[in-house]
């Protein structure tokens, strides 16, 4: 099976093309079939491959890319663990993201084009995690960054939707320059930008090589930027914009865990440079720290969401910043099940609201929507860390592990999953309890979702409660079977770092603090929303100072916009007015004039009077005849 692994890209990629060629004459129920089931398909084809895996690597070599002297790049997949787990959360949960856009988006005009795009973009999501070589990595990173531009922006009629767009797009190029000056460097040191080379001649480096430490730190720069760590995070809450399906696939499953797992490939790399490990863990811990904070005063549904997924990643950048790799891919794995069933959840409220986020303005919810209300809330107490749902195993792993690094940090990253907890179910409470607070009309138009898009939601339900069962650690009798399967992937870094234990006690009373903390935070949120009824007016003149600056988001955005947007714009100005319009048209236009003038000199010589000629044909061959005898 593992030689037909290059129809798992391919079959997306089909869905595309014959989707955008026959948009036209293809009926809507075709176009949703081919977009979902050639996912289906690729997902199918993953499946096969996994169950008969043994551990081992193959590579899938399809043709020879980039040949120029030294340089020899094939146009190649590599099939392991690690790029398994990836294909079947990526084609899993796109599959079910396909499946609930056909119900979402059926409404719109430009549907085909819709289910286009999300083809489109899983074949190069698929690309970044298939890839043997950082190349072609590169290619399906730059892929996705494209598609989420033509997703964010979809509603492209919309100024601030394309905004949007362009914000996620250049921020991203941002952490792509630094991505690929560090590909660059890998090539430099290492001759090769394939894996197995790289990765081969990387252990005969020490630790804290200078140079495995600036290809690591740029490297990283390009996870900061896709993955949406501080300072690069801004890009992702606005990119609400889109349609809520692509905010589960781009903010759930697919492209913002792409730095995580680009860091879990070059597990060896970073793990030979401890600097730079440190430094993904305090940008981690610094990331989900902030973004919870700012999520609890946010009203819109979405934006909640959107900061709980920063938040996220920056617990899956902790474990990776303390060499826990299969942590990282593990709490990457149950996320991608909570926060797509979240994203989905809202998405059936929106739609249910006649397009309203804002949780002010909901309430009662669960009495009009069963099966939203109860898929939302299991993934609301899985994303809380409560047992024994997905959450709780992952994130209990993370912090595990971060106690034995640093039981100060473990402190801090205990706090963000509190805040977690909080804002989480604050928000919960806010849209499904309580009194109905929205219009007349709303409240008459009330209604569940259809199955297309309910049935999805149910399957992400039953992998957000069972998904961490898949990693069970030994204390509750489990085999850690995650972290086997991945161990040939993370072997090299294993023998090279010292992964301190806690004992079995320990971890009891670090699992049962932060269950204690995660549920006084949903008792406060209860307290708080439901028996005292409390509705956030999102009235900054009824804030304290401390409320306002985290409502407006530290106002970093603002930050951003005077330090280097409006310089930017001044200096653009500026530079109209001296280099445009002064240095280079002037210099045009100067020419053109001193031509004009010039010939307007030497058209007074044709007089049209004959003798004038002839006394200057006599000048001129006096003067001709004179030179000539002198010199």
């Amino acid at each position: 099976m593992t030689n037909l692994s290059w129809l798992i890209p391919v079959l997306p990629l089909l869905g595309f093309l014959l989707i955008a060629l026959f948009a036209k004459s293809l009926p809507k129920t075709l176009v949703g079939l081919i977009a979902s089931g050639t996912v289906l398909g690729s997902f199918i084809i993953a499946v096969s491959i996994f169950l008969q895996n043994d551990g081992t690597a193959h590579t899938v070599k399809l043709f020879d890319w980039i040949s120029s002297g030294k340089l020899h790049i094939p146009f190649a997949f590599l099939i392991d663990p690690l790029s398994l787990v990836m294909l079947l959360v990526v084609t899993g949960v796109g599959f079910l993201i396909h499946v609930y856009s056909v119900g979402y988006m059926s409404h719109d005009e430009r549907f085909a084009q819709f289910m286009s795009y999300l083809n489109l973009f899983v074949f190069f999501m698929l690309l970044l995690v298939m890839g043997n070589n950082y190349i072609v990595m590169f290619t399906g990173w730059e892929g996705v960054g494209l598609c989420s531009y033509l997703l964010i922006g979809f509603w492209f009629k919309n100024t601030d939707y394309n905004n949007a767009a362009k914000k996620a797009f250049i921020m991203n190029r941002i952490g792509d320059l630094g991505f690929i000056l560090g590909v660059l460097l890998i090539w430099v040191t290492f001759g090769s930008v394939n894996y197995s080379e790289v990765f081969s001649g990387a252990e005969g480096f020490t630790k804290g090589d200078k140079v495995i430490t600036a290809i690591t730190f740029l490297l990283f720069i390009g996870a900061m930027g896709k993955s949406a760590q501080i300072p690069l995070y801004t890009w992702l809450p606005d990119a609400m914009a889109g349609p809520t399906p692509v905010s589960a696939l781009i903010h759930a499953a697919t492209m913002v865990t792409a730095g995580v797992y680009m860091i879990a490939r070059s597990n060896i790399l970073y793990t030979l440079s401890p600097d730079t490990l440190n430094f993904v863990l305090f940008i981690g811990l610094g990331t989900a720290i902030f973004a919870a904070t700012i999520g609890l005063f946010q009203n819109d549904i979405k934006k909640v969401l959107a900061y709980s997924t920063v938040s996220q990643l920056g617990f899956m950048f902790i474990a990776l910043g303390t060499g826990a790799y299969t942590a990282g891919v593990f709490h990457l794995m149950t996320h991608a099940f909570f926060k797509a069933l979240l994203f989905l959840g809202a998405g059936s409220v929106i739609h249910a609201m006649s397009g309203e986020q804002d949780i002010k303005n909901m309430g009662g919810l669960r009495k009009h929507l069963p099966i939203t209300y109860i898929v939302f809330l299991l993934a609301t107490v899985a994303i809380s860390g409560i047992p024994p749902f997905s959450g709780f195993f992952s994130k209990d792993e993370i912090l595990a592990h971060l106690y034995a690094h640093s039981p100060v940090l473990w402190g801090f990253a205990l706090l963000a999953s509190m805040l977690t907890a909080f804002y989480m179910f604050r928000l919960f409470f806010l849209t499904f309890w309580g009194g109905f607070r929205g219009t007349k009309h709303q409240l008459e138009h009330l209604h569940e979702s259809p199955l297309v898009m309910t049935a999805p939601l149910m399957v992400l339900a039953v992998l957000s409660v069972l998904g961490g069962f898949l990693n069970v650690p030994e204390i509750f009798g489990g085999n850690l079977a995650l972290k086997n399967f991945l161990s040939p992937v993370f072997e090299a870094s294993e023998l090279r770092s010292f992964d301190p234990h806690i004992g079995h006690q320990t971890e009891i009373m670090l699992m049962a603090i932060a269950v204690g903390m995660a549920g006084i935070s949903i008792f406060l949120a209860y307290s708080r929303y439901v028996a005292n009824n409390e509705v956030p007016s999102g009235d900054e003149k009824e804030m304290s100072w401390l409320e306002k600056l985290v409502f407006n988001k530290y106002y970093v955005d603002e930050a951003y916009d005077a330090a280097i947007v409006k310089p930017l714009n001044w200096i653009s100005r500026k530079s109209e007015i001296f280099i445009e319009k002064q240095l280079i048209d002037g210099t045009v236009e100067g020419s053109a004039n001193f031509t004009l003038h010039l010939g307007g000199l030497l058209r007074q010589l044709q007089t049209g009077h004959i003798g004038f000629y002839l006394i200057a044909m006599v000048l001129a061959v006096v003067a001709i005849f004179g030179y000539t005898v002198l010199f």
